[in-house]
Order: structure tokens, then C-alpha cells, then sequence
């Protein structure tokens, strides 16, 4: 496993056993995509979140590109989709598992994937509407209650990572949070059909343009501006 230090983040590439195994010390995982990363100087807060993490991996196959082009960084891609696919799949439900939901729909879907595939040991949380300074003092209540290992935040880039930081900050015992956003929606049918061979291909940009045009081409589209911070 190797450290990559961009802009003040530190991303990690290697396997998932890798990653999983730093992971679980404890901390705040992201998985940034190339379009937010490309917007960091415009969202100190996001930004600040982000060099604030204890780990972040390569979720973008276009930034892991750009690295071996312009960095000559030989890494390899471990995106947020995979890596929630891989720790469901391996998970061995003894560990408490708290999920933060974006809407009443996502929390029917994720509650029902993780049951259909035998994970039972968790509970969800349906977040409101943060503002742009994140304070949730009935989510940290139920936090320090329910004492989980592990919290998956399911909700937007951009405030799910100053969430995952406030929780970190103010949370004694151990535990370990990842910022996967949308990763579980792939998986439960929400949004756009990707898999493992698809994100191995580095074609998960595709299906989500195919899926949904107008919202995503913009998103790739916006991911470009990410090259000026390579000069």
C-alpha cells in the first residue's frame, strides 16, 4: 500500500484487504469523485473535510490517469463502489453497522439490500437538510447510544465528508466512517446499473451518462477542470 499526498489529501492505493486493514484503526474514509475534486478551491469546507480525512481512496479512474501522466504515480483505482460492495460482502455481522440515509426511499432500499444479503446487525438514520456549518446533535446522541463500529453515510458528496469529520471530532471510542455516497444506490437499483466488471473498466462514467444525461455529462464535463492543479 502506498500513500499519495495531492493538494493536502491523502489518498492510498492498494488492494481492499489493504485499505480495509488502515481503515479499521479507525477514522474517516472518502472517496472524492474528479468532478468534486476539481471544485475544491471553490468549497473550503468540503476541501477542509477532505485534508481532514484519515484516508481517501482513488474512487476516480480519470484522476488515477491524470496521476500516471502527470505524476508518474503507478496506482491503482479502489472506488467507493467497490470498496462498500467488498465490506458488505465480507462483513460478519457481529460489528454494529449505522447507515445515514438521504431520503425515506433510500432508507427502504438500503435497509431491505442489507437484509436480502443477510446483514442484520445495523440501524438507520434519515438525515435532514444540513446547512453549510453541520452540527446533528440527535444523530451524535444516537451515535454514543448505539456505539457502532461502522457508519456508511449514503447521503451527497460535499456535506457527507464534513459530517464524518464533526462525528470523528466529537465520538471517543472507536470507530470507523466511510463516505461512500451514492455507492449502496448502485447496488440497490436507484441509480444507474454499474457492477464490478464495469467499474474495473473504469466505465461507471458511461452508465451514469447513459442513465441520466443531462445531470451526468455535466458532472464528467466538470471533472476536466481537475487537470490545472497538475501544473
Amino acid at each position: 500500500m502506498k500513500k499519495i499526498s495531492f493538494k493536502g489529501i491523502n489518498f492510498y492505493t492498494g488492494t481492499y484487504h489493504q485499505i480495509k486493514k488502515q481503515f479499521d484503526k479507525g477514522g474517516v474514509l472518502v472517496a472524492p469523485a474528479a468532478s468534486a475534486l476539481a471544485n475544491i478551491e471553490n468549497d473550503n469546507i468540503y476541501f477542509s473535510s477532505l485534508r481532514n480525512a484519515n484516508i481517501a481512496i482513488l474512487d476516480s479512474g480519470f484522476f488515477c490517469i491524470l496521476l500516471r501522466i502527470f505524476k508518474f504515480e503507478k496506482v491503482k483505482k479502489l472506488s467507493g463502489f467497490l470498496f462498500l460492495k467488498n465490506f458488505l460482502e465480507n462483513y460478519n455481522n457481529k460489528d454494529k453497522i449505522l447507515l445515514i440515509n438521504p431520503s425515506k426511499k433510500s432508507d427502504y432500499l438500503n435497509k431491505k439490500y442489507l437484509r436480502s444479503s443477510k446483514i442484520y446487525n445495523f440501524k438507520s438514520y434519515l438525515a435532514p437538510r444540513y446547512k453549510k456549518k453541520i452540527t446533528d446533535h440527535i444523530l451524535l446522541s444516537l451515535v454514543k447510544k448505539y456505539k457502532p463500529r461502522y457508519i456508511v453515510i449514503n447521503i451527497g458528496g460535499g456535506t457527507q465528508e464534513p459530517l464524518a469529520i464533526y462525528l470523528r471530532n466529537n465520538i471517543k471510542f472507536k470507530i470507523s466512517i466511510m463516505c461512500t455516497g451514492a455507492a449502496i444506490a448502485f447496488m440497490t437499483g436507484e441509480q444507474a446499473p454499474i457492477n464490478k466488471l464495469i467499474d474495473k473498466i473504469y466505465l461507471g462514467w458511461l452508465m451514469r451518462i447513459i442513465w441520466k444525461p443531462k445531470l451526468y455529462l455535466r458532472r464528467i464535463l466538470n471533472s476536466f477542470k481537475i487537470i490545472k492543479f497538475f501544473f
